[in-house]
């Protein structure tokens, strides 16, 4: 059976009366999607965080007249409606029409995130599985590719890592199947953490490698490799824990954070750290460096 739907490019503040909206008006699901691939970093306990720019679908029966619809939504929408379009859709269409916005992607020489619905394109590579969900990110934002590409550069075998602000456990799976020993992952998220549960074991991996915790919980053990893509903010606040957890002669990568940020966070770092050329993508950075040996 074929079905009508309705997509509204929104803020996060139109989300729920237009959801009430739309299911007044009869639309059997509404759903939200990520328009732009945008991490959400550190959410409220509690909350349901969306996305700056995001994509609304409203499904609605094939035979739902579209004029009277929209015509109904604009009478109750003061302002006028969100950028949107209508269309039908053929009914295997609608399951996977949000799944071909997403294939595998290669970060480095090595390392290729995989949704659970493609094949690996280089089966031999080191392949992640992880399908996009709800505020944690899948991989193309700027932030995250910037910390995945330095992980393929970094030689991990044997040692363990921090990824502090874990979202989806994307970092710390992939240091980890890079040959990492051991990781720590620490959200303030009880989601985030239930999230990289799930997707380490979808990759195979014990939870002997992967411990996760709440910051409050997390043991203060010093780690060879410390990432965190998180904001610029606690970043600054946090420097003094965060390079107290990694070793002398150990590594550290931080991402979350705009160019224009990027003076703050080299001052609040270069005490204790070697620092790298910053690099750059998109308007967002990563700093990354060596922890000074104790004198």
């Amino acid at each position: 059976m074929p079905w009508l739907q309705l997509r509204l490019a929104i803020s996060p503040e139109q989300a729920d009366p237009l959801e009430d909206q739309l299911l007044a008006l009869g639309a059997v699901s509404v759903t939200f999607m990520d328009a732009e691939d945008q991490p959400i970093f550190e959410p409220d306990l509690g909350t349901t965080p969306l996305w700056s720019h995001t994509h609304l679908l409203a499904l609605f029966e094939s035979d739902t007249d579209r004029d009277a619809l929209l015509a109904s939504l604009q009478s109750l929408w003061q302002g006028g409606l969100p950028e949107h379009e209508i269309e039908e859709i053929a009914d295997q269409d609608w399951e996977r029409s949000w799944m071909e916005h997403f294939h595998p992607m290669r970060f480095g020489q090595r390392l290729w995130i995989v949704p659970s619905w493609h094949a690996a394109p280089e089966p031999d590579a080191v392949n992640l599985l992880l399908d996009p969900g709800l505020a944690f990110g899948t991989g193309t934002h700027p932030t995250t590719a910037l910390c995945l590409e330095w992980l393929d550069s970094q030689r991990l075998e044997e040692k363990q890592l921090i990824d502090f602000g874990c979202g989806s456990g994307i970092l710390a799976i992939a240091a980890l199947l890079l040959g990492a020993k051991k990781a720590t992952g620490t959200d303030i998220d009880v989601q985030a953490l239930e999230a990289s549960r799930d997707n380490a074991q979808r990759n195979q991996i014990v939870d002997e490698r992967f411990a996760l915790y709440l910051p409050e919980n997390m043991p203060q053990q010093p780690a060879d490799v410390l990432v965190a893509n998180i904001l610029a903010g606690p970043l600054v606040q946090l420097a003094p824990q965060l390079a107290q957890l990694v070793k002398p002669g150990g590594l550290i990568a931080l991402s979350g954070i705009l160019a224009e940020q990027s003076e703050d966070i080299l001052a609040a770092y270069r005490d204790d750290f070697e620092l790298d050329p910053v690099a750059n993508r998109d308007g967002w950075i990563r700093v990354s460096g060596k922890r000074r040996l104790a004198t």
